[in-house]
Formats: C-alpha cells, structure tokens, sequence
C-alpha cells in the first residue's frame, strides 16, 4: 500500500507514517527555516508560526497567523488546527472505524447503563456521545474513543445501591445522582489538567491496578450471573450487599431457584458471541468478515427471536418500554435542586472514578500516540476529559466517560486517522438513542448481562502473566499490592478497595522517597581514586573517617532521615545491619561530604543540614566538603554553613580534603 503524510499536531513538523495501522511513525522532517524543537511527549511547544505550517493532515504548507493567542489557541483546542486541514482521502476510514464502533458500542452502552450503573440504557447511550463530541475538539489523541466503561459505571451503581439503602425516599432520584457523580468528575479532572498533575499516570503501580482491574473483573462477573440465572427478583428480595455475599447467595440458590429458560438464553449467547469471534479471527485477512458486529447481530436476531416466541410470557425478563427521560429537557444546568443533595454522597466515587478513568485513557491515549505518530499531552487530556465529563452532567443521566485501551486500538486498526471517526460514533449513538431503542422493547436483559461477561473477559487476560512475572522477580511488594486490592474489593467493595491500594502505594512512595539516596566511598589502592566501596570490595577506607557520596538534590522529605542514615553508616558501614548487632567501623573522627549530585536543596533541608552539621562539630567531628556546587555554596553561605564550618572544610575534590585530613589528623599535624 502507498504511503501518505501524516502530519503532527504541532503544526511545524511533518510526521511520515504509511496508511497501514500497523506501520511505525516514520521520520520527523524539520520545515524550512525551523529552529524550535518538537516534543513529542508531554506538553508540546508550537514553534513560531510567522514561518508558515504543515497542515496537520495533509502535508500542504498553509499561511499562519504569527500571533501568540492564535498559537496559543490552536495548541490548547487542537480541533482549530485539524478541522481546516482535513484531508477527505482520510475520511473512508474514519466512516468505517465510526459505523463499526457504534455497532459495538450501541449494545454495549445499553448494556453498562442498565446492568452495571443501574440507571437505565439512555444513561451508557449519553455517555457515549455527549461527551465524546466535547473530547473530539479538545484532546490530543485522534484514536480516543470516550464512552463510558465497565469499571466506573460499576461505580456508579455502587453508589446508586448505598442511596438506595441510606435513603430510601431519595433513591428513585437515579438521573440526580448520575450527575453529581460527572460533576464531580468533570471538576476534579479539570482541576488536576489546571494544576499539571498529568504525571499521576506514573504515581501508581502497575500491581495495583492489576489487583483492582481483576477485582472489578470478578464483581462484574458476579454481578452479571445473578440477571443471567434469573435471580433478580431473589436477589432484590434478600438484598445480599458485598460481592463475597453475592457469591455465597449464588451458591446457594443458583441449583434451586434459577430460572431454566434464562439461564439456557443466557449461556447459550456467552458461546455464540465467544465462537463468533473466534470465527472472525480466523478471517482476519478478510475485511467483511473481520469487521462484523458480532454483538449487534445477537442482540438483533435475541430481540427478534424473543419477540416471536414470546419469551417474556414465561418469565424472562426484557429491556421492555424505554423512555428518554431526561428531567424535562434534554439539557439542563447540573447545578441544581434534584443534584444538591448527592454532590458530597458522590465526591469519593467521583474522585476514584477520575484517577482509574484517566490512568486507562492516558495508556490509550499514549499507545496510540506512539503507534501513528502524534504527541500526546497528559494534562490537556486531563482538562480534554473533565471538559467532556462536565457537557455529558447537563444532560441529566449520563454516565462518567472515559477513554477505553481495547476500544481506542479497534479505532485505529480499523481506519481512524482523526477524531472525525469518535464524531461520526457519537452521531451515530445518538440517533439510535431516539429512534432504534423502541425497537429492543423485547430485548431479554440476560442477553445484556452476557454481552457483559463477554467484554469482561478481556480483563482477565494479562493476570496469569503478571503474577508469574512478580513471582519469577522475587516482587513480593507488589504481589501483596496486587492480592490486597482483589481481597478488599471483593470483600467489601471496589471503592474500599482501590483506595486503601491507594493509601499503601503512595506511602511506598514517600517511604522510598524520603531516603536519601547515598553510599560510602573508599580509596582504589595506588590511585587517588575513590569508589562506592558496595560496588568495588578492594576499595579501602581512611581509618576514622567516613566519606559519604550524596546522590541527589536534598529537600524536605529526604534529609528528615538524614540523622538516623548517618548513624548507621558510622557504626556498620554501608552494608546492611540489625540495630542489635555490634559497630563494625571505627569512631567517626572524619565525616566528608561528596555533594558533587546535589542540584538543589530546599530552605528545610539547609537547615536539618544546618542543625546535623552542628551536632556533629559538638561531638567533636571534623567535617569537610566537596564538589559543591557554586549555587548550592551562595545558599549555605547566606544560612551560615559556611561561617559554621569556616572556608577552610571545604575543597574542590575528596581528594584534596583527605589530603588535608592525613595531614592534620592522621600524621598529628
């Protein structure tokens, strides 16, 4: 296949790919007379635009304007530098990738928005094409696809389910609950977008999101086998709360009380969607068939065939009338009497739904990225999806969207090259809103709950090779991240779960931060050269002296363990030691600072410095300094280190300050 230019969002660069979705970025061309330099990751620079620009789509120079706010625009909503640039040699794949998600999404969303967040099918339908239509003119990413997903709408209706317990006359208020909860997360992802906390993708481990995406795997699981035996109606009776008490109800009624014609339907759609895509994959090479819509075509021929034979007069249950309600108006302004009293009921789930929505869209987001060759901006994704999040709340009841890995790769090896196909799915949705609903009225929702199972078994797919990975490594921290995030969550509930998770990672994190990073240094034999002594064992020490290297910038959190570190260093040396065990090193007289890593140091770190300097000068110690940095010695000055130490301690190299320590201390000069 020929190739095309496919250009970047930054409108001075020109990004070669070839049209097959399996193609690398190729080459990144400067254009004439360019002199800034692409970023292709994080926030992006545009470049000075009075040169002219690449269109972003089809490689022609285009006249720009070299004002700073047109730049600035085009930079912060992307949509101005795409649409005028569109290519329509583009537009064949877009169309394709738009109609062929919109057949996935369309029983999905139905799916998600009446099994999981138990609202009702309108509420995953909105999702699915209010706010994508908001995310197409401000993100980064051309293959994002934004609808609402399994785990958050699960959320959702965890949430719903504590209303209806807690208050039972505030309860039938679904739509009121559903957007306070995409406030919420609209504001929160917009605020975190503000402030530049897109690096939050890198905060968490990959263990605890394995542990809470099995988790959630299982609750889903557990939660769709109850409409599938047809235990509802039980289930609504008994009320069993927890997923661990779902499971002993379902062990204990499923052989008894299920419904035999559901269950059958039920398990009978899970094998033909499951042999369905095995079939296609056995086409791969043959478009058609690849690209069937397997799961629309069951629900089409399951509505049909229950409306022949008449399933719901013996006792299955279905979709039934679906009305588009939306409060009284399609848009409404969210702030307002039926969502004032759930704002605080929702901030928690809000903020969990944030945090888990942006980590799955921002590996998308970067996936993508880096597949066809177009940065990818954490934090305008950030401000890109609580912007989309905030349009979906004024159409009361739609659900929180965000970003899907699985749904974002089928964009884009079906065709989707720019945010046109996320357009055309939404149309799409959106007019199946308001004219194909009624014609589900039949619809067994069983057949929803197996659609369900079905998606949830791609997240099961990665556990097996994670925990043998922990397992052959020796991660044990990280084993037990992932076991305590899938006890919690199926013991209690999901929120429980992730944020307990969370507590323990980010205290892992400041755990390992606040140690400084250091390491003692000896003398290689017959050189003037000096070694971490853990790394080189012929390494000598100068009896009484302790040389420590400081391998970073000193600030707040690191020097408060500074002290106690030291110590151990003076009684054991660098290896390490139980504080039962004897000293292994001789009385520090000497202590030498190599500070040749340290770029920085705060105002609290200079004065712990300060003080521990000063508690060693009253032990008696002799302290010396090297390789310190002319802007980190202005700073000791003006905080009176230096007066302390005096000019005389501190020395170019370690070599020169243990020449000075032999010759004074050691030779009894």
């Amino acid at each position: 296949m020929a190739g095309t230019s496919n250009i970047d969002s930054s409108p001075f660069y020109t990004i070669s790919t070839a049209t097959s979705s399996s193609s690398l970025p190729g080459m990144i061309r400067r254009g004439p007379q360019e002199t800034t330099s692409l970023v292709v990751q994080g926030d992006v620079e545009a470049g000075p635009a009075q040169y002219g620009a690449s269109t972003p789509l089809t490689g022609k120079r285009t006249k720009v304007s070299d004002s700073q706010f047109a730049r600035k625009m085009r930079y912060y909503v992307p949509s101005i530098a795409w649409i005028p640039a569109y290519s329509f040699s583009l537009l064949g794949g877009d169309v394709l990738a738009g109609v062929s998600l919109a057949a996935m999404l369309i029983p999905q969303s139905v799916s998600y928005g009446t099994s999981l967040a138990k609202i009702g099918p309108t509420a995953g339908l909105f999702a699915a094409s209010i706010p994508a239509i908001m995310y197409s003119f401000l993100g980064t990413s051309r293959q994002l696809n934004v609808a609402a997903e399994a785990a958050l709408s699960l959320l959702v209706g965890q949430s719903v389910s504590e209303f209806r317990h807690a208050y039972p006359d505030a309860a039938s208020d679904k739509l009121g609950i559903a957007v306070a909860t995409a406030i919420g997360v609209g504001l929160f992802a917009s605020i975190l977008g503000f402030l530049r906390l897109g690096f939050l993708d890198v905060v968490l481990s990959r263990a605890l999101l394995r542990g809470f995406v099995t988790a959630v795997a299982v609750v889903i699981t557990v939660e769709q086998l109850v409409p599938m035996f047809g235990l509802t109606v039980l289930e609504n009776q008994l009320k069993p709360e927890s997923s661990l008490d779902k499971i002993f109800f379902l062990v204990e009624y499923v052989w008894a009380h299920s419904h035999k014609l559901t269950t059958i339907i039920s398990f009978a759609v899970l094998l033909l969607l499951v042999l369905l895509r095995a079939f296609k994959n056995c086409f791969k090479n043959t478009w058609w068939i690849y690209r069937l819509p397997e799961v629309l075509i069951v629900v089409v021929v399951s509505t049909w065939v229950s409306d022949e034979l008449q399933w719901n007069q013996s006792g299955v249950e279905i979709l039934g009338s679906v009305s588009i309600s939306t409060g009284g108006t399609f848009f409404k302004f969210p702030l307002n009497s039926h969502t004032h009293p759930f704002l605080r009921g929702t901030t928690s789930t809000a903020i969990l739904i944030t945090i888990i929505g942006f980590l799955d869209s921002i590996v998308a987001a970067k996936q993508n990225g880096d597949r066809f060759g177009h940065p990818i901006s954490p934090n305008r994704e950030l401000v890109a999806l609580g912007a989309a999040n905030l349009a979906g709340s004024f159409v009361p009841g739609t659900l929180p969207a965000f970003g899907s890995i699985i749904r974002s790769r089928i964009n884009g090896d079906i065709g989707a090259r720019t945010q046109v196909a996320s357009l055309i799915t939404a149309a799409l949705v959106l007019l199946a809103t308001f004219y194909l609903l009624p014609a589900l009225y039949f619809l067994p929702k069983c057949v929803l709950a197996s659609i369900i199972c079905l998606f949830v078994t791609s997240l099961f797919a990665e556990v097996p090779h994670d925990l043998v990975y922990y397992y052959k490594i020796g991660a044990w921290t990280d084993l037990a991240m992932m076991f305590i995030t899938f006890a919690l969550s199926i013991i209690w509930n999901v929120e429980i779960g992730i944020v307990v998770s969370l507590i323990i990672s980010l205290l892992l994190v400041i755990r390992r931060s606040s140690k400084t990073r250091m390491t003692i240094l000896g003398r290689i034999p017959g050189t003037d050269q000096w070694r971490p002594v853990t790394d080189n064992p012929d390494a000598q020490d100068v009896p009484g002296t302790l040389i420590v290297r400081i391998r970073e910038s000193l600030d707040f959190a690191n020097t408060a363990q500074l002290k106690g570190r030291l110590r151990k260093f003076e009684l054991y040396g660098a290896e390490p030691a139980h504080p039962s065990e004897d000293p292994r090193r001789q009385p520090t007289r000497v202590l030498v600072f190599h500070m040749g890593d340290v770029e920085s140091c705060d105002a609290s770190a200079v004065q712990i410095l300060h003080e521990l300097l000063e508690m060693y000068q009253n032990r008696g110690v002799h302290l010396f300094i090297a390789h310190l940095r002319p802007g980190i010695r202005k700073t000791f000055e003006n905080a009176g280190i230096v007066q302390l130490l005096g000019p005389n301690a501190f020395y170019d190299t370690v070599g020169e300050a243990i020449a000075t320590v032999e010759a004074r201390y050691i030779d009894g000069q």
